[in-house]
């Protein structure tokens, strides 16, 4: 019985946002309430919830911080010339934008924290895709697709835990999947270059000259902020980037700050502190000086006295960015009833059973296929711990019977990890619809299909590799 409700808890949470019944959060919090309430466990909700908040309490006290920063970052002119390199080197192509995305995404994934990948990434080409009119769930899909194959990386977490698990070297895991994880990240730029390709026969190309005078008032919001838009024809000719577009005026001025040279927050004295200041504070995080929560807090302290010194500069600048604090943290801490409900009631327990179980003897010998295979949904409805500490060892016991190496189910465990970058159990993919102004249902309808392909990609040339 644990094991139906688990799986009709998550399918009706999917359903209901990606059809946009319910939102995010609320459905995050509603739905595991009732179903905990349903299997005749609603005395012990509370209970649940509390373990759900206290195990991602850290988690959302990081997002909270390091929003603050890496936003006034944004607000001082530390990305600028960033955008602007971008800009000129991508001559406003949307295709080299695209690919541009997967490339910065991947490269900054080697601070192992998704948050701040996320959070790099979106600062960065957020201004370039609104000046261009670029579908935004192509921006989210591509980092994130890019940021699950780096994930994999000893210091990222999967492999740690899987080594944890089988008590193996996180190295011998590691280090003969390099190969199929190459194989994997030339896939997402292949991907983004043909959603590039797509964008830019949607929208043409702009020259430098043109990107850069718009007016502020004839910039408008994509419709993949509330519907990807990304088949729509454009509307105007000449490969001038016109398109059939919403209006949304209000959003205009915020939204273009990156790239505007007269804003009043700019402190270009004060660049280099700034980029020292983020070059430690990420080699700190690197280094596990101190938790990355710590880090974050002394770090958006530091940036705020420094860069504002002045009490009403502050309390505008900490206003300016509440906004994405509050919808970040906040979905967070609903993602912890979902979560603590799940784990609480036995549900994931009784689904990783299930389906270990429903393994036919047959596919003994080939066991490590099946776990590349069940890593895609399992990672993606449960968090990399209850995967990798519940369900991996079963699977490696069941396999270690039929001559199958653990080294072998460690490494197939990593395949699907760039579909797990957007479950929504993962707090970092709320950073990134956050701060992107995606809609979570948006995204997961966009992405999935290419994170599935992604991992599936790694899984084959893991096999491919005699490494699987």
């Amino acid at each position: 019985m644990l094991t139906i409700l688990g799986f009709a808890m998550i399918a009706t949470f999917l359903v209901l946002i990606m059809t946009k019944k319910m939102s995010p959060i609320a459905a995050l919090v509603l739905i595991p309430a009732l179903f905990c309430v349903a299997v005749g466990q609603g005395a012990r909700l509370g209970d649940y919830v509390l373990d759900g908040v206290g195990n991602l309490a850290p988690t959302a006290a990081m997002l909270m911080f390091a929003i603050v920063y890496f936003g006034v970052m944004i607000d001082v002119g530390l990305f600028d010339p960033i955008v602007r390199a971008i800009l000129r080197f991508c001559r406003a192509d949307p295709m080299r934008i695209v690919v541009g995305t997967a490339v910065l995404a991947a490269i900054v994934s080697l601070d192992g924290d998704g948050s701040t990948t996320f959070m790099i990434t979106v600062s960065a080409m957020y201004p370039l895709y609104k000046r261009l009119k670029m579908s935004l769930v192509v921006m989210t899909g591509v980092a994130a697709t890019a940021n699950g194959v780096m994930n994999t990386l000893p210091w990222g977490g999967p492999t740690a835990r899987a080594a944890t698990a089988l008590k193996l070297d996180a190295s011998e895991i590691f280090i003969p999947m390099i190969p199929a994880l190459a194989v994997g990240l030339l896939a997402v730029f292949l991907l983004a270059y043909v959603l590039g390709r797509r964008e830019r026969k949607r929208l043409g190309t702009l020259t430098l000259d043109e990107a850069l005078v718009r007016e502020p008032e004839q910039e408008t919001v994509l419709a993949g902020a509330g519907g990807t838009g990304e088949d729509r024809p454009p509307q105007g000719s000449g490969g001038t980037g016109s398109a059939d577009l919403t209006q949304d005026g209000d959003d205009d001025e915020a939204e273009f700050q990156g790239l505007d040279p007269n804003r009043s927050t700019l402190r270009p004295r004060l660049y280099w502190f700034n980029a020292g200041l983020t070059v430690a504070l990420l080699t700190a995080m690197i280094m596990e000086l101190l938790p990355i929560p710590v880090l974050f807090l002394l770090g958006a302290a530091l940036a705020l006295t420094v860069n504002f010194p002045r009490m009403p500069d502050q309390r505008a600048r900490i206003a300016a960015h509440a906004d994405n604090v509050l919808n970040v943290s906040g979905m967070v801490f609903a993602a912890a009833v979902f979560t603590g409900v799940l784990t609480g009631t036995g549900m994931v327990e009784h689904m990783a059973d299930w389906v270990v179980g429903a393994v036919p003897d047959a596919m003994g010998p080939h066991m490590a296929v099946v776990t590349g295979l069940l890593s895609l949904p399992l990672t993606y409805f449960m968090s990399n711990d209850g995967f990798y500490f519940g369900v991996v060892p079963v699977l490696a016991e069941a396999g270690a019977a039929h001559g199958v190496s653990p080294l072998e189910i460690a490494r197939a465990s990593l395949a699907g990890q760039a579909l797990h970058m957007s479950s929504p159990l993962v707090p970092a993919v709320y950073v990134l619809v956050g701060m992107a102004k995606v809609e979570f249902g948006d995204h997961t309808r966009f992405t999935v299909k290419w994170a599935v392909l992604t991992s599936l990609v790694v899984l084959g040339a893991g096999i491919l590799f005699g490494t699987i």
